[in-house]
Parts: C-alpha cells; sequence; structure tokens
C-alpha cells in the first residue's frame, strides 16, 4: 500500500459473510468473514511472537456484526462469535486482500497438520 493509498469504500454485504474494502490506488478486495476472524490482528490471534500465534478453527460461519472506525488509520470488526479485539489497520487490511490466496492455503493446511476444522463444533 502506498502512502497515497487511501480507502474509498468499505462495505459489509448483505448476509455479513464478506467485507468488501477499495483503495483509491484501484485496488479491491472482498475479504470473507472467516478469513478476517482467523486472521484477526489481535493478540488472542497472533499473540505477542510469531510462536505465540493461534490457529483458529471452527469460523466457516462466522459473520461480521459490527465495523466501527479507529481514528483515521483502520476499523474494529465485531464478528458475531463476539470477538472485537483487533483494530484492522487499512495497510494491514490491503495485505490480507493482496495475499488472500496464499495465507488461505497456509491457514488450510495448518488446519489439516493440526487436525483441526472449520466446522464450528457442536454442542
Amino acid at each position: 500500500m502506498t502512502a497515497a493509498s487511501w480507502p474509498t469504500e468499505l462495505r459489509v454485504a448483505g448476509d455479513r459473510r464478506t467485507l468488501t474494502i477499495a483503495f483509491d490506488d484501484g485496488r479491491r478486495f472482498e475479504l470473507p468473514a472467516e478469513y478476517l476472524r482467523i486472521a484477526s490482528p489481535s493478540a488472542e490471534v497472533q499473540g505477542h511472537s510469531p510462536d505465540e500465534r493461534k490457529t483458529v478453527p471452527g469460523k466457516r460461519n462466522v459473520e461480521i456484526i459490527g465495523v466501527e472506525p479507529v481514528g483515521n488509520y483502520a476499523v474494529r470488526i465485531t464478528f458475531d462469535d463476539m470477538h472485537d479485539t483487533g483494530i484492522f489497520g487499512w495497510p494491514y487490511l490491503a495485505e490480507l486482500g493482496e495475499k488472500q490466496a496464499e495465507r488461505w492455503a497456509n491457514y488450510l493446511a495448518e488446519l489439516d497438520a493440526k487436525g483441526l476444522s472449520r466446522e464450528p463444533r457442536r454442542a
């Protein structure tokens, strides 16, 4: 993301499963709620070092229930599992869009390696 890049659109889909973000340099990304949830920049998910990062299972059906601005540099996304501690800065959202295929493939491989699933746990 260049210094001149700035979000021009931020929209949650009607089904609450996708966040669309467009930038003034022409880039546009449709980011699934599940992807955003498992990549949350929160300490709960990322830990305080790369060794502490968590693989978050069971979020296939997660939805976005709120998006709040944080200053003029980020948004706080609230998910229907009540996770809301990640602050998604504009550069991070652009990175998630640009590297979505690679990051998603890595996530699926991590789930598989750890014997975890995208499906929610049944009570």
